[in-house]
């Protein structure tokens, strides 16, 4: 099992910045990619940002050129830091471990989120 706890989510003005935090605890050499994820109210969960062994990163769209996601694995740290903050980017943001079974079997794990909310 793989515990995840974030951090750092508040109240921001458009244009702002803030950093997220997400710390691994338990078996942590079973993560072959972390993440961020968000969900705005009404919508669905989305991909905010990836990354996967082999520090290769993939990023929304919609956040590419703010967003930058970062792993320290001597502390098992996850963080994302959020640059020209927007109000779309408004939501409660979800820190995201797997661990791949099988082919056909990959086991997620979920932080309980943190609210980000930008004012205009």
């Amino acid at each position: 099992q793989v515990q995840l706890v974030e951090s750092g989510g508040g109240l921001v003005q458009a244009g702002g910045s803030l950093r997220l935090s997400c710390a691994a605890s338990g078996s942590t050499f079973n993560i072959d990619g972390m993440g961020w994820f968000r969900q705005a109210p009404g919508k669905q969960r989305e991909l905010v940002a990836r990354l996967i062994s082999g520090g290769v990163t993939s990023y929304a769209d919609s956040v590419k050129g703010r967003f930058t996601i970062s792993r320290d694995n001597a502390r098992n740290a996850l963080t994302l830091q959020m640059n020209s903050l927007k109000p779309e980017d408004t939501a409660v943001y979800y820190c995201n471990a797997y661990s791949i079974k099988s082919q056909s079997r990959v086991e997620n794990y979920w932080g309980q989120g943190t609210q980000v909310t930008v004012s205009s």
